[in-house]
Parts: C-alpha cells; structure tokens; sequence
C-alpha cells in the first residue's frame, strides 16, 4: 500500500515526465498522455491538461481498473489504452505522443523499417497500428496487438506509444522513436533506405552483448 509521499512523487514524476515531453516538441498542448505505475496503483496526466505546463494537482491516480483514488480531474481519455499495456505487458510507464515526424510517418506507412541498429531498443521496425477513434476500446485493441513483440508502435494518423520499465526509459524511448522516424523520413527522401536484414540486426545483438553495452 502507497502512503502520501509515494503518491506525491509519483504525481511530480509523471508532471516533470510531461513538460519534458512537451518542451522537446513530442506535444503541443494537450495533445498526449504520460502514465507510471507505482505498486497498484498508477499515475496518469489528466483529461485536458496542458503538457507544457502541467503539475503534479493534474495528475490522477488510479488503480488497475481505472477507478479514481486521488486527485480532481479524471483520467486522459486513453485511460483503457495505458491500462491495456500494463496489464498485457507489465510495463512500468507509458507514454504517448503527437510526436511530428511519428504521427506524419503513421498517415502514410504501415511499419517504420528497421533503418539503423538503434531501432533494436524499440523492437526492430516500428509496426503502425490501424486507424481508430481516439479514446476508444478499437484504439486500444489495436494498439496493444501492434505492440506485441515491440515496445514501440505508431498509431495510424494519430501519434506514437511506447512503454518502458520505467518512467526515464520511456520517455527515452520515445525520444528515440522520434529521431528513428526522422532519420527514416530524411533518408527516403535522398533515396530508398536500406533496411538491416535478420543477419544483421543479430550481429548488432551479439556486438552489444560480448562489449557489455547497457550494463
């Protein structure tokens, strides 16, 4: 069972989580969302709030069901979204985001190919999940099939998810989905990518592990 001080800093985790977004350009306005599990309980941006300049009081906290335990205003309207990945992949955090070059890439491509070796972190290519109404179980639903095997997924003319164990390594990931997507987007552009065939995405497996990278 959390006490005050675990859900307060949750709250002041998910809100720094947020502005830090907001202030790299991965939101504008209110357009995403940013969630954190802590025990059984889970800290989420409320409906509404201003990314930008969100505080700790527009967080909510919630428990695995979605029933409000602390705070004024309800949960994003991507509650059922969050509460999918916890609850099929054991993720620590969630954040998703209107990112520019991952939401123009969702409005065109149905994967993301896997152009560099630091795509390996999301998963490889970056599946886009189908369309669906923001705020709905279809969007969840699909959602969280395109996330199977991946950490990473864009939402088709929509934005970006991506979980993590943590809240840092979320958010990192989605920094990371963004500049895959942008490297992507300046390489068709010049010419058609090469993509890192199964033979080499190995190789870069094995180079990290033997070097003891992320240690």
């Amino acid at each position: 069972m959390q006490g005050r001080r675990d859900i307060d800093l949750a709250r002041e985790r998910v809100a720094e989580a947020c502005r830090h977004i907001a202030d790299g350009g991965l939101v504008i306005g209110t357009g995403g969302n940013v969630s954190e599990r802590f025990g059984d309980r889970v800290a989420i941006s409320a409906t509404g709030a201003d990314l930008a300049s969100i505080g700790p009081e527009q967080v909510t906290v919630i428990d695995l069901d979605g029933a409000v335990l602390d705070g004024d205003l309800e949960p994003t309207s991507e509650l059922e979204l969050h509460l999918g990945v916890y609850r099929r992949y054991d993720a620590g955090a969630v954040v998703h985001t209107h990112a520019p070059m991952s939401t123009a890439l969702s409005c065109v491509l149905d994967e993301v190919p896997c152009v560099h070796y630091q795509m390996l972190l999301l998963g490889g290519a970056v599946p886009v999940a189908p369309y669906a109404t923001f705020g709905t179980p279809e969007l969840a639903a699909t959602t969280l099939e395109a996330l199977d095997g991946k950490v990473a997924a864009l939402m088709a003319n929509h934005g970006a998810i991506v979980y993590g164990p943590d809240l840092a390594k979320a958010v990192e990931l989605s920094e990371l989905l963004e500049w895959a997507c942008g490297v992507y987007w300046r390489a068709v552009a010049v010419g058609t990518p090469r993509v890192l065939d199964e033979d080499q995405r190995s190789a870069v497996i094995m180079a990290a592990v033997a070097r003891g990278y992320g240690r």
